[in-house]
């Protein structure tokens, strides 16, 4: 079984552009969730600095977040994100040390959600 691909981003953004920032990164979340390799996408603002968010993501594999890059609106993104950033994201690519019980499942239980919510 691959290794999942976990990271953790953070986002400055300038002052001006934070409220806008913070709904554009929210607007991408659920579809985001619908997407076949994604098995965590999560979205915080931090506590401590208002308007820092960070993400979350643990994806099944490099195939998958590279298919989620290269979706239309994430691509629109990258190529923008420096009109909200006051500095570049901090990506950080994680090595899982503490996996789930069992990935296998977890992806079936995922697959198996998304049909009940579609019908």
């Amino acid at each position: 079984m691959p290794q999942l691909l976990t990271l953790v981003g953070t986002a400055h953004p300038k002052p001006e552009r934070a409220e806008e920032l913070k709904q554009l990164l929210l607007s991408f979340v659920e579809p985001t969730r619908q997407e076949p390799g994604c098995l965590e996408y999560h979205f915080h603002e931090d506590r401590n600095d208002p308007g820092v968010f960070v993400f979350y993501e643990a994806w099944r594999s490099q195939a998958d977040l590279d298919a989620h890059l290269a979706l239309p609106h994430m691509r629109a993104f990258w190529e923008r994100r420096m009109d909200y950033l006051a500095s570049d994201l901090d990506i950080r690519f994680l090595t899982m040390h503490s996996p789930y019980q069992s990935d296998v499942r977890r992806s079936s239980e995922h697959a198996d959600a998304k049909i009940r919510r579609h019908g």
